[in-house]
């Protein structure tokens, strides 16, 4: 989050370079050591001046996260709308319980991390010998994000205009 490196890239050099189970887990790791330090940045910042700066356009998430914390946040990590740190930021501002938003943190983060280590896998395969290659493997890592990303979204669409 402070070198503002993007999840994804995160977890494919971490892949390329240290294979594909440590790898995973050291981009895990370091993703949720992220996510924790966005949150308690937040979680100092006082929750009035939080709503100044984000303005009533907030208002309608801030609910959902409130009322459905665990899975809010695993749909916001599946649209990185807003980015990751402002996730965190949001989350720790108004006071979402610290478990809640590191447990849906991490179930939202499985996805993408399932689907880039499988990339960066492969990646290391196609340049040691791109007969080993998957082409199905990463269709189907493909169509699986984007079907979840898919679902999550109405979900979320839902949640809110329901608020």
């Amino acid at each position: 989050s402070v070198l503002m490196l993007p999840r994804p890239v995160l977890t494919l050099f971490a892949v390329i370079a240290f294979g594909v189970w440590l790898g995973l887990a050291c981009a895990a790791a370091g993703i949720m050591a992220a996510a924790l330090a966005t949150y308690y940045a937040g979680r100092v910042m006082p929750e009035q001046k939080m709503r100044r700066l984000a303005g009533a356009a907030l208002d309608p998430a801030v609910k959902v996260l409130r009322k459905h914390a665990v899975i809010a946040m695993f749909v916001l990590n599946q649209v990185p709308v807003p980015p990751f740190a402002v996730q965190g930021v949001i989350a720790g501002g108004i006071r979402v319980n610290v478990w809640h938003y590191a447990l849906g943190s991490l179930l939202g983060m499985a996805p993408a991390l399932a689907v880039w280590t499988v990339f960066g896998d492969q990646l290391t395969r196609a340049l040691e010998d791109p007969a080993k290659m998957s082409w199905w493997l990463i269709a189907l890592a493909v169509v699986v994000l984007a079907l979840l990303t898919y679902f999550v979204r109405r979900w979320f669409a839902t949640q809110a205009a329901a608020q």
